[in-house]
């Protein structure tokens, strides 16, 4: 693979990203013959949720943004394929390069193969078997199309060869998303609202919400609150509002004392907030992965999950979604009781090479 197309649509994807990108120029750099082009299809389109990403995480200006923000799911699906047959026709390569499993990687591996282009998958085959999930249906699409697949665990690989890939097309590297997450931690930034709210750590916690099983339903989202907040001991809650959350969360008018709203975080001032906390509540399935590197406590609001390696290996663990099982899962918490947990295989910060290693052999 000589020339590739790396597609980044939404904020997990530039995480996910920045080490390839890192890696390909330090090839480059030996005299590798690798080259890339870098398409953004503007899936999220919110500066606080994705433009920012770009400086912090050192990754150059897109080659072109396709612009393909908002709408429904299959408004967003067609405006990406759109957008990006075009890019494509204009810019051919050997292959393309997705990663994760949002919208823009479904609709870009569809592009490609209809257009005899190969299709690598980062973080291929992770699976929640939840139907019910936009991400398992793009997974499971995107899965069944590409000619090579980077794997974070032995379970997601384990489930490509169920599926029918064969071995050869596997490739088990480790995490890029803990590749980006090592080589920042460094430079971890205090937010301003750290010292605004008086925080200290160990002693707040992190929550963030934004799946529809946690946010559509105005009721549910303030029982769950209510459960938190009124089981951590009086600790502040710290809630980075997701901008899906926010509408739902007004109209329902949820206030406790000890429950911070913020705007959403910069990655590195977010993660300085979840590796200073006592403990994350969270229904994003990076985020246990980065709690879990991190060695702090993560607890997920939801009924499933598509990195059962957090669980059994780290330190994350699945509540559910019914709010009535939160206080018994903070209780353990709060005596001391939680899982230490270790690091998964491979997930020391060298995924990316791994992956670029490998496309420049194929």
């Amino acid at each position: 693979m000589k020339k590739i197309t790396i597609i980044a649509g939404a904020r997990p994807n530039f995480v996910k990203i920045a080490p390839i990108v890192a890696a390909i120029k330090a090839a480059q750099d030996t005299g590798a013959d690798i080259s890339y082009r870098l398409v953004h299809t503007g899936q999220h389109y919110d500066r606080a949720m994705s433009g920012s990403f770009f400086e912090e995480l050192g990754i150059p200006e897109p080659d072109a943004n396709l612009g393909c923000g908002g709408g429904t799911q299959a408004e967003q699906t067609a405006s990406i394929m759109i957008a990006f047959e075009r890019e494509l026709l204009a810019n051919s390569c050997d292959c393309i390069l997705v990663v994760g499993d949002v919208t823009s990687t479904m609709a870009c591996t569809l592009v490609a193969k209809k257009l005899n282009t190969k299709v690598v998958h980062v973080e291929a085959g992770i699976r929640s078997w939840d139907m019910t999930m936009p991400e398992e249906i793009n997974r499971i699409v995107t899965d069944s199309l590409a000619d090579y697949y980077f794997t974070t665990s032995d379970i997601a690989g384990a489930n490509l060869r169920k599926f029918g890939v064969p071995e050869e097309k596997i490739f088990f590297v480790g995490n890029v998303m803990i590749d980006t997450l090592l080589k920042n931690m460094p430079r971890f930034s205090k937010p301003e609202v750290f010292d605004k709210l008086n925080l200290e750590p160990q002693k707040y916690l992190v929550l963030t919400l934004h799946r529809p099983a946690n946010v559509d339903e105005s009721e549910k989202l303030k029982q769950t609150i209510q459960a938190i907040v009124e089981n951590v001991h009086g600790l502040p809650v710290v809630f980075p509002i997701h901008p899906r959350t926010a509408s739902v969360f007004r109209k329902q008018g949820i206030e406790a004392e000890n429950l911070k709203v913020i705007e959403p975080q910069g990655y590195l001032e977010f993660n300085y907030l979840v590796k200073n906390s006592l403990a994350v509540i969270t229904d994003s399935g990076g985020i246990t992965e980065e709690a879990t590197v991190m060695h702090v406590p993560c607890m997920t609001l939801r009924d499933n999950t598509e990195r059962p390696e957090t669980c059994t290996v780290g330190t994350n663990y699945l509540v559910g979604t019914n709010p009535d099982k939160i206080a018994p899962v903070l209780e353990r918490l709060f005596a001391g009781q939680w899982q230490k947990g270790g690091i998964p295989e491979l997930w020391d910060g060298h995924a990316a090479e791994r992956i670029v290693k490998t496309l420049i052999l194929k």
